[in-house]
């Protein structure tokens, strides 16, 4: 099955298709599913030909529900999934180029709310500051994106009456001798080929780092 095919029947099932019937637009799924109306439509056509769904169509949607046959391909995804994910390792390498930000990090971590998270749910005060590192290599950049999915330390974001802050995502790492976290921020200016790190310490001043040196991190999966 084309992967196309997979991930708007897995939407299907997270939005309850697999038990019941649910009623919904082609409009509505392609914004769920991040694609025009014209190929959602073009997609559940194919997902009922090839008989994973049936559906009952009206002028204002239809309802869809995932057949055995369906149900029978998600749970092998499923499988094949659990056993990647039990077999992950406890930590990655990841390895990267300092260079100056633009003061991002600073300004997301003096912000109160973050920062008791921060202090919390890691443990340590961090320093006012982040150490970014652009990634060396395809493999890392490979792994940054992997992180993204798996489970970490959830930053939760929140809203004021002047705008909305996004969340962020931590992992525990270790940069030589120092330890801290990866931070995963939900909205940044990086791309995906950039980390930045925390810790209770000036990363800079203590490894006596400047732009353009090459540093290892430890980045450890949460159990």
């Amino acid at each position: 099955m084309k992967e196309r095919y997979a991930f708007t029947l897995y939407k299907i099932a997270i939005l309850g298709g697999c038990w019941k019937p649910i009623f919904i637009s082609t409009k509505d799924l392609g914004d769920q599913l991040g694609i025009s109306q014209q190929s959602a439509s073009r997609r559940l056509k194919e997902l009922e030909r090839m008989g994973l769904i049936i559906r009952d169509v009206s002028k204002k949607g239809q309802f869809i529900k995932i057949t055995d046959k369906g149900i029978d391909i998600l749970r092998d995804l499923y499988s094949n999934l659990k056993r990647v994910f039990a077999e992950a390792p406890k930590s990655f390498l990841i390895t990267g180029y300092v260079f100056s930000g633009f003061g991002e990090g600073s300004y997301y971590m003096s912000i109160p709310y973050y920062y008791e998270q921060f202090v919390s749910k890691l443990g340590f005060k961090p320093y006012l500051g982040t150490l970014n590192l652009k990634l060396k290599s395809f493999h890392d950049i490979e792994i940054r994106k992997l992180l993204e999915f798996l489970p970490g330390i959830e930053i939760e974001g929140f809203s004021n009456e002047k705008r909305t802050y996004g969340g962020a995502k931590c992992f525990r790492a270790k940069i030589k001798n120092i330890d801290g976290a990866v931070l995963i921020i939900e909205r940044t200016h990086y791309g995906k080929d950039v980390i930045e790190l925390i810790s209770p310490i000036k990363i800079r001043d203590a490894l006596n780092l400047k732009d353009g040196d090459e540093v290892e991190v430890e980045v450890f999966l949460e159990s």
